[in-house]
């Protein structure tokens, strides 16, 4: 496929039918319980960028990695809630969430409209930013639920469910299977070329969750500033990067 095809028509049209579709879109979608009133304006403004920038592929990528994040986040919800471990707001993703999870993804779709020659590279670090971010949902949701072993990624110490930088072993698979299903999506969408690829945005997916539970056990705790959401947007650039470094 050539680098033009991976990108969207940079026409005046094609934005305004992206701005239209999403706002129809997000006004009909709202009643779903997946994100706050706030989040859905955000959401529609991340959909009519990546519509715009990239088309229907990237955008149905990306509305696909909300519906698996949320679906993931409802698995065992009650018990996780009994125990203090399930999201706040009832699972309900606001606009940090949003841009926590896409900000990397958004401007490297910007980037590859911008720079059509260079889109197959950029497009890896797309696919690799929602694989890494898709990961890190599966190993938290999972983990905080049916992991039997919680230890610190820094010492290998037990720690309670649900501490910054915590992994075990069921979580660590998930992880892999969120990344390698993410992955998958991106390869049947056209994203993505190869198997080669696909292998290696799973693997820079599950690699880069478990550099951002080295950085929750080492420094989230010391410094208030880092947020969650700051941290995973760490997470997808460095997914990103490591990605493209090794295409």
């Amino acid at each position: 496929m050539s680098a033009a095809a991976l990108v969207a028509p940079q026409t005046w049209s094609h934005w305004l039918l992206a701005l239209a579709l999403n706002g129809v879109l997000i006004f009909l979608a709202q009643r779903l319980p997946l994100l706050t009133r706030a989040g859905w304006v955000h959401a529609g403004i991340l959909g009519s960028l990546l519509w715009g920038c990239l088309g229907l592929r990237g955008w149905l990528a990306v509305v696909i990695y909300l519906a698996l994040g949320s679906l993931v986040t409802r698995l065992g919800f009650r018990t996780k809630q009994a125990r203090g471990l399930a999201e706040a707001r009832g699972g309900l993703r606001g606009p940090e969430n949003v841009w926590g999870s896409a900000a990397t993804g958004a401007l490297l779709a910007g980037a590859a409209a911008l720079a059509p020659a260079a889109a197959p590279l950029l497009l890896v670090g797309f696919a690799a930013s929602f694989a890494a971010k898709l990961a890190d949902t599966f190993g938290s949701e999972i983990g905080k639920r049916w992991g039997r072993h919680t230890l610190l990624i820094t010492t290998l110490r037990p720690v309670p469910p649900g501490t910054e930088g915590a992994i075990s072993l069921e979580g660590t698979a998930a992880s892999l299977a969120g990344s390698a299903l993410m992955a998958a999506l991106m390869l049947a969408l056209g994203l993505l070329a190869g198997s080669g690829a696909w292998l290696l945005v799973t693997l820079v997916g599950l690699g880069a969750t478990l550099i951002e539970s080295l950085i929750g056990a080492s420094f989230q705790q010391r410094w208030c500033w880092l947020s969650n959401e700051l941290v995973n947007g760490l997470q997808t650039a460095i997914a990103a990067l490591l990605a493209m470094a090794f295409t």
